[in-house]
């Protein structure tokens, strides 16, 4: 009950950010549209070059990120096959992104540093990379499918900075170059800013509290991709890799499981605004996962959380 409750704790200011999201958007007609470009090609860049700058990296550490992004890809493809036959719109272009990928960023990680301590957050934002980099590379291109061709998507994809920015964070981990303590400070606030401005955009985004699920087939298929799908999948990772595998150890089995049960991404909502894909449907199912995990989340972690 106590661990519960200081998990609550964690998580109380995201939801004051969101409703103060909410208060610009509704009373000083505040755009996301905006926002959005800002978080795509400036702040989110540079919270994962400074993250893979900080991190431990070693050659086979850096496997982990690639293995996240591959499931990330699957649990999306697979539900993306679904949406296109249930859905009766271009929503379907949402799902990969919803069920993919999660806010691993700045909901994940206070509830990791609560389980893991300051030591095993690390590997936790490790793993995380590769739900980033999902959402930068497939998750944007299965998204901008649903208004544009296939090159134009391609090229769209290209010009986003988060994948050159990992690449060369960790060209220059592997060297031995770190970040110049003159610019900690800018990396520190620019981090927060990411916090803040993702979450916010959330509320912008809903400017009626009324119909929040919008399309009750896309919420429905969200969340049993994000809830069920995931988790379900992580599970099984650790059953196979505990029994027959034996390549990880215990804290990577928790910080995917952790991965797997956290809400949809504010990311989704950054994204749909920029492409202009149904913003308002994004943001009224990510902010109902969000409600969800509140509650969600410790009973996963009590219960199912992978032991050994």
């Amino acid at each position: 009950m106590t661990a519960t409750f200081s998990l609550l704790t964690q998580l109380l200011p995201l939801y004051i950010t969101i409703v103060l999201g909410w208060l610009a958007g509704r009373y000083l007609n505040a755009s996301g549209g905006h926002i959005a470009g800002i978080m795509l090609y400036i702040i989110t860049p540079s919270v994962i070059f400074a993250g893979v700058m900080h991190a431990p990296l070693s050659p086979s550490v850096l496997l982990l990120p690639v293995m996240v992004f591959a499931f990330c890809t699957l649990i999306a493809l697979s539900h993306l096959y679904l949406a296109r036959r249930w859905l009766g719109d271009n929503t379907a272009a949402l799902i990969p992104l919803s069920v993919g990928t999660g806010n691993s960023g700045y909901f994940g990680i206070p509830v990791a540093l609560l389980l893991f301590g300051a030591e095993g957050v690390s590997l936790y934002i490790l793993c995380m990379l590769g739900t980033t980099l999902f959402e930068h590379s497939v998750g944007f291109y299965l998204a901008a499918r649903g208004r544009f061709s296939v090159r134009d998507c391609l090229v769209k994809v290209s010009r986003l900075p988060s994948l050159y920015a990992f690449l060369l964070g960790a060209a220059l981990n592997l060297s031995g170059v770190g970040i110049a303590d003159v610019l900690q400070p800018l990396f520190d606030n620019l981090r927060g800013a990411y916090s803040i401005l993702g979450m916010m955009i959330i509320g912008m985004s809903i400017l009626s509290f009324r119909g929040l699920a919008g399309n009750p087939r896309f919420t429905l298929l969200a969340f049993a991709g994000k809830f069920i799908s995931w988790p379900l999948l992580a599970l099984a990772f650790a059953w196979v890799d505990t029994h027959w595998l034996g390549i990880h150890d215990l804290a990577v089995h928790q910080a995917i499981f952790l991965l797997s049960i956290t809400p949809i991404a504010a990311n989704t909502v950054v994204i749909a605004t920029l492409l202009d894909i149904h913003p308002r449907q994004a943001a009224g199912t990510t902010l109902l996962s969000t409600i969800f995990a509140l509650g969600f989340i410790p009973v996963m972690v009590t219960w199912l959380m992978p032991m050994g």
